[in-house]
């Protein structure tokens, strides 16, 4: 089996996502971190938009962009994380692809330096929560998107929703409580 490094900052939600799927198959890797502030000149020969994850197979393959790399993965190592029916599939895909939308969102909140820039950014990110709210209570019981099948678009949301758990609880909000199916999807732990 080829040997996989995950190149990584030391705080990055977009890398962790990587490394949820690569656990999630019980694959074998080691973390290579790098300074955000200072990118070695090899990296920038592998990650043309200079940006983690990157995950090295072997010494010959660089794969760039969190969502090309768990694709990749799902593709080649089992066990699948995306649902076999195509319908199913497509929806996790397509909510997958709703995740840069939901993190600029969150960020806003995050970046907010007033209390009016925060209630700015707090109406926005609730009509988030509320789609997803709808789209977990169509697709699923519990706790994962897909009801007990741990999947991609879990792994692609869980590192945000896990942050943004703590950052509530640090500024005494409870937006998330707001929405039940978002909470219980944020609080679930892969197995």
């Amino acid at each position: 089996m080829a040997k996989y490094r995950l190149i990584s900052f030391k705080t990055c939600p977009w890398v962790q996502r990587a490394a949820i799927v690569l656990r999630e198959k019980n694959v074998e890797f080691d973390f290579v971190y790098i300074e955000s502030g200072h990118r070695p000149d090899w990296f920038s020969d592998i990650s043309p938009h200079g940006k983690v994850p990157v995950l090295r197979i072997g010494d010959n393959i660089a794969l760039f962009e969190s969502n090309a790399i768990a694709e990749y993965l799902d593709e080649t190592i089992l066990p699948r994380l995306h649902p076999e029916d195509a319908i199913d599939r497509a929806i996790n895909r397509a909510w997958t692809d709703y995740i840069p939308t939901f993190t600029t969102l969150f960020g806003a909140v995050v970046d907010a330096k007033t209390e009016e820039a925060l209630a700015s950014a707090r109406e926005p990110l609730a009509k988030a929560f509320a789609r997803i709210e709808d789209a977990l209570k169509k697709q699923r019981s519990g706790p994962y998107f897909n009801g007990e099948f741990f999947a991609l678009v879990d792994a692609g949301y869980a590192p945000f929703l896990q942050r943004y758990l703590v950052l509530e609880e640090l500024a005494g909000d409870g937006l998330s409580r707001e929405f039940p199916a978002v909470r219980e999807w944020a609080e679930a732990r892969s197995g």
